[in-house]
């Protein structure tokens, strides 16, 4: 602060209260000399060329239980030097890493709000199953509506009844107001509960598992809610080596090297999603 003649923080006493409009650029300039410093450090490591690195996944229980660990798998035996490190977390928790530099890459479901410092690339869309035990008189209907499921408590997710797509509104729209039960950030817990009767569950398509699952009986809600996008953020201006643009080609095949190094070249999330207008994204339902 003596050096640049202003000060970077505002102080109560002898404690650091919060950062001043002039710290928060000096800031957010440290912060981008430092990610050019990781970059160059990324393109020395690519040059050696002996597969050693390190990657680490921010993401939600939802991707991490049912998705990642088939292409975590492959990743390993391909790259078994590269150290993973996954961490676990809510979309504002997984949006403080990114601003952190915590983490490579952030894999997410909506909230693009809070992640505008990230390049985002669509990955897949997945659907909303509804959950019951065997027996359950749901089971029986042909094709559920939202009339009928309204008439039963619900177990779902705490995102679920927020945001434009949420429940409340789909619920509100057919004049239908639900019974929710319990809401919860994990789909194991959801499922639990429904298996103790506590009510209907809706859940994210993956998070079904036909062997673990095999006491419930699931049911298809495409026509009832509206499909979600899964997408993975890196940082702007982000060197990525060999191996990460691989992770991103494992999740999501049609994520190829040239279509990563234009979405991080376009200017704009538009420029981004005009990228990928013409790209059919695998659907999970």
């Amino acid at each position: 602060e003596d050096d640049l003649c202003f000060p970077i923080f505002l102080r109560q006493g002898r404690t650091l209260s919060r950062v001043t409009p002039a710290g928060k650029r000096v800031i957010d300039r440290a912060l981008r000399i430092l990610r050019e410093v990781q970059s160059i450090k990324r393109l020395a490591e690519e040059q050696k060329g002996d597969g050693r690195g390190s990657l680490a996944i921010g993401t939600t229980h939802t991707q991490a239980r049912y998705v990642l660990p088939p292409v975590i798998r492959i990743f390993q035996q391909r790259y078994p030097d590269v150290e993973l490190h996954l961490h676990q977390g809510t979309s504002e928790q997984i949006a403080d890493m990114s601003v952190r530099d915590r983490i490579d890459f952030a894999i997410n479901t909506g909230s693009q709000e809070l992640f505008t410092n990230l390049v985002l690339v669509p990955c897949y869309r997945w659907h909303r199953r509804i959950v019951v035990p065997q027996g359950h008189r749901l089971a029986r209907e042909a094709k559920v509506t939202i009339e009928t499921l309204g008439k039963y408590p619900i177990v779902t997710y705490v995102f679920g009844f927020s945001g434009p797509s949420s429940l409340q509104q789909i619920f509100a729209r057919a004049g239908v107001t639900p019974h929710v039960a319990l809401t919860a950030r994990d789909a194991d817990v959801i499922k639990t509960y429904v298996r103790l009767g506590l009510g209907v569950g809706i859940v994210a398509s993956m998070a079904i598992d036909p062997r673990e699952d095999a006491d419930l009986v699931s049911i298809d809600a495409s026509h009832l809610f509206p499909a979600h996008s899964t997408w993975a953020g890196f940082q702007h201006g982000a060197l990525l080596r060999g191996y990460m643009y691989d992770f991103l080609q494992l999740l999501a095949p049609h994520l190829t090297k040239r279509l990563i190094d234009r979405a991080g070249n376009a200017s704009t999330p538009a420029g981004v999603e005009a990228l990928f207008a013409d790209v059919d994204l695998p659907v999970y339902r």
